[in-house]
């Protein structure tokens, strides 16, 4: 039921009594999460308030000042909205005057409800500091697929950022459903072939495959590369910036063609194109998409680097 996935975002959020609890959905995010988000905050006691916004039309647009205005002035933001906020500069700002933010978009009643939303996201807590622990020293990163993918990430002078789902602390932010930890790169070469899912494309039938040289895409091939190529170029070079290299790490997470849950699937990479100023980048692009690499084997500074979900 809706109730028990929105009961699960309270606690991820530690939302108490009497906080100033803001709600951001746009025309299209389904009623019922929206108002059974609204009511498990009312259930805390809490000063929840719903704002309705029209959709943006990408992951990391800007979003109206009145709501921007609106978020610096909350306890607690969640937004489960089409696109996300997550890479935008209201969401800095709302972090940086102590809100705590949740941003779920395209969150779904099915998700709500399954997969990653389910997850012990304590365990998952855990998870993250160990992979951290044996990545954060790590100078580079390369991945290989059997599908064609030799990337190699310098990361010299980056710090990783783990998204658990638990989100209490004041200024902190989190997606969920969570479970990854991700990075954004000094430099980046190489091919990526994205076989899973895509930002704006959902679960692929056809692969996309990625030239960088220098951390900017200079090629994209395949089946849906003249689609993607329109909308990275209505933003502007800075949209082809490799922004993120991300593991995803939640266990009950399912590739279902969403990427809010796609990137979470545990044992799967992705790489970003875009806006990384949200966490340690230096781009400002007004787009972040994200592409699902399947079967990765990764390489830490030349050892083989063996993902492992246990405790």
């Amino acid at each position: 039921m809706i109730n028990k996935g929105a009961n699960k975002v309270m606690e991820c959020l530690g939302v108490k009594s009497g906080e100033k609890v803001l709600i951001i959905v746009d025309t299209i995010t389904p009623l019922s999460i929206g108002s059974g988000l609204f009511e498990a905050a009312r259930n805390i006691g809490c000063d929840v308030m719903i704002l309705t916004m029209l959709p943006r039309s990408r992951h990391g647009e800007e979003i109206p000042l009145p709501v921007a205005q609106a978020m610096k002035n909350s306890d607690v933001v969640i937004a489960p909205t089409t696109f996300s906020l997550t890479h935008t500069q209201a969401k800095i700002n709302a972090c940086k005057a102590g809100a705590r933010v949740a941003s779920m978009p395209g969150i779904t009643e099915n998700m709500m409800t399954c997969g990653g939303m389910t997850a012990d996201y304590y365990r998952i807590n855990e998870i993250a500091i160990n992979l951290n622990k044996r990545l954060e020293t790590a100078k580079k990163i390369r991945v290989v697929t059997d599908s064609g993918t030799d990337i190699t990430f310098d990361l010299e002078g980056s710090t990783w950022y783990m998204d658990t789902g638990m989100c209490r602390e004041p200024g902190s932010s989190s997606n969920l459903p969570a479970g990854e930890l991700y990075i954004a790169p000094k430099d980046a070469n190489g091919i990526f072939v994205v076989d899973g899912s895509m930002s704006s494309f959902g679960i692929l039938d056809s692969p996309l495959e990625f030239t960088v040289k220098k951390r900017y895409v200079t090629n994209i091939k395949g089946k849906y590369a003249e689609k993607l190529n329109s909308i990275l170029d209505k933003v502007g070079t800075k949209a082809r910036n490799i922004a993120e290299f991300g593991i995803g790490i939640n266990p009950e997470a399912r590739l279902i063609g969403n990427v809010l849950e796609d990137e979470k699937v545990g044992g799967t990479v992705h790489i970003a194109l875009g806006d990384n100023s949200t966490f340690g980048g230096d781009v400002i692009a007004g787009i972040h998409l994200d592409g699902i690499i399947k079967v990765p084997h990764l390489y830490a500074d030349g050892e083989k680097f063996i993902l492992s979900f246990d405790n």
